[in-house]
């Protein structure tokens, strides 16, 4: 198995003494090149904790993060920030595009402050993978929420990142918008041979990974094949 990012017995305490809370009590899990991993749990569970230390926008308590063979934990702000830019795809709820920026600019823009050159031909298949070739030059209030996120997706693949983490990407879009997204991501794992890590609370997103993560009070509870939306309300009644 190989394992592009690694958690390996990760706690996060946040405040001390009587009024510490334990965000994540001993976390240990790989996840593999090449897959869509879900983490589900109810709030509070840590699994948003998880995932800002896995992309290296928290540190642990304690604890050791391997991201495509460097050591996250003992990197500096300055490389954390490189490390990131380099080597990861960041896609949010709120989709966080430039409003001044036409779709195109800002799906390069990774590249533009990285001084890096674009791929054209990259940049073709993605845009014809998300579906935008007409709306290249609209600026993001042009464009409806399901395509702001296409546009948010495609940003975050521009730079081939080693892992691309997704933190609630439908939240905010309605069921059909929803739906496209997701087919996008499970499309830049088979087609692009994309890493994904979600979280997410909507069981019908999870159905869309091959695997799904459950957390309840800052541990793993579950580790298995996501499964149908069905499967994971039942597997998400018996954890709660």
């Amino acid at each position: 198995m190989d394992s592009i990012v690694t958690a390996t017995d990760v706690r996060r305490r946040y405040g001390e003494g009587d009024a510490a809370v334990d965000a994540l009590a001993g976390v240990s899990v790989p996840f593999e090149r090449g897959r869509f991993s879900a983490i589900m749990g109810p709030s509070g569970s840590g699994k948003s904790t998880l995932m800002h230390i896995l992309a290296g926008l928290d540190r642990p308590t304690s604890g050791s993060v391997v991201l495509d063979g460097v050591e996250v934990t003992e990197l500096d702000e300055g490389d954390l920030t490189k490390l990131r830019r380099d080597k990861l795809g960041f896609i949010f709820q709120f989709f966080n595009l430039i409003p001044v920026l036409t779709a195109e600019e800002n799906i390069v823009l990774p590249l533009s402050i990285a001084g890096r050159k674009v791929d054209e031909e990259w940049l073709r298949r993605l845009i014809e993978t998300v579906g935008l070739s007409d709306r290249l030059t609209h600026r993001p209030a042009e464009l409806s929420g399901g395509q702001q996120q296409r546009v948010a997706v495609a940003r975050a693949l521009i730079s081939k990142p080693a892992v691309v983490f997704a933190d609630e990407p439908t939240g905010n879009l309605d069921s059909k918008a929803s739906e496209e997204v997701l087919t996008l991501l499970r499309r830049s794992v088979d087609d692009l041979g994309q890493t994904v890590v979600m979280v997410t609370h909507d069981p019908e997103a999870a159905s869309h990974a091959d695997r799904l993560i459950v957390l309840r009070d800052g541990l793993i509870v579950h580790d298995g094949n996501a499964g149908s939306a069905d499967d994971v309300i039942e597997l998400m009644k018996a954890v709660a």
